[in-house]
């Protein structure tokens, strides 16, 4: 992302910085409803940033997505920065039918940057297949995916995790 340099003040001295560039337009895009709380930190570091929502359900026996909400303008200007936030990675499916989307509005998965907490071999190999190039950003990476769709070892159901249910 673009960047330009700027000074902070702290309470011991200034610092010379490099900060996100705010002029550049950038979407965060949530994956539903896990994705929220890694939506709140990206929009508290890029405070200009727009926000639009992805819902999906996955089918338990299946593990197919489906969208149940779809907020997405119906073109997105070029040149747009795309941050999708997932907090897991597990089958990559959720995560190829949001890139899908935004391919549908005028958005290339050059514009498009991944942000998840956990993601599996098998995710990033989907992810890299479908579309070669994407970058895709993950604290780490866990071995397995079990037959339930579940990132093992992984953190179980994030959404619950995050909003306690």
């Amino acid at each position: 992302m673009p960047t330009i340099t700027g000074e902070i003040e702290t309470p011991v001295a200034v610092a010379s910085v490099e900060f996100i560039d705010p002029r550049e337009p950038v979407l965060v895009i949530p994956i539903l409803r896990a994705g929220l709380a890694l939506a709140e930190l990206a929009s508290s570091v890029l405070p200009a940033t727009k926000t639009y929502h992805l819902g999906f359900r996955r089918d338990e026996e299946t593990l197919q997505p489906s969208i149940y909400l779809n907020n997405l303008p119906d073109k997105i200007p070029e040149g747009t920065r795309v941050l999708v936030v997932d907090p897991m990675l597990a089958t990559g499916g959720t995560m190829v039918a949001a890139i899908d989307l935004l391919i549908e509005c005028g958005v290339t998965s050059k514009q498009i940057k991944v942000i998840s907490a956990i993601a599996s071999p098998p995710a990033l190999q989907k992810l890299n297949n479908k579309f070669p190039g994407l970058h895709v950003y993950t604290g780490m990476i866990d071995p397995e995916v079990n037959e339930k769709g579940f990132i093992v070892p992984g953190l179980g159901d994030a959404g619950d995790r995050s909003f306690a249910t």
